[in-house]
């Protein structure tokens, strides 16, 4: 089997599958209805993603699937979607950009607060292993 852990410039879509945990035909419903969402095709009509495209569906997919968002809200949250940069060594962090989310979209502010303090927590942690 393939080694997934190294990085290659295009994936094809089994091979997102197996990264992202989800299925061929949930891939290809997504492409319908986010339109950030659209890997290249190559001559022969196949899907070819990229690196950017597995780190959308992961974020699509903890919307639908962890926080449960509809189809609907996700999409809302999806409009001011952009992938965040990968930091090299010694580039420092810019300030983060703030976007109001619509009420209807999330009611429960608490278990956001709770997931965005342990991801901050898990952050320091890595950064003082560095």
């Amino acid at each position: 089997m393939k080694d997934l852990s190294i990085k290659k410039l295009y994936y094809s879509i089994s091979e997102v599958s197996k990264i992202t945990n989800i299925e061929q035909y949930v891939l290809r419903y997504w492409e319908t209805e986010f339109e950030q969402l659209k890997p290249q095709k190559n001559r022969a009509g196949n899907r070819i993603y990229t690196n950017k495209d597995i780190q959308l569906i992961l974020h699509i997919k903890t919307l639908l699937r962890e926080r449960k968002y509809t189809i609907e809200g996700a999409k809302k949250i999806m409009e001011n979607y952009a992938p965040e940069k990968v930091l090299q060594a010694g580039e420092q962090e810019n300030e983060p950009v703030t976007v109001d989310e619509p009420q209807a979209v999330r009611k429960d502010k608490t278990g956001l607060q709770k997931d965005l303090e342990e991801v901050k927590s898990l952050l320091e942690l890595l950064v003082s292993k560095l």
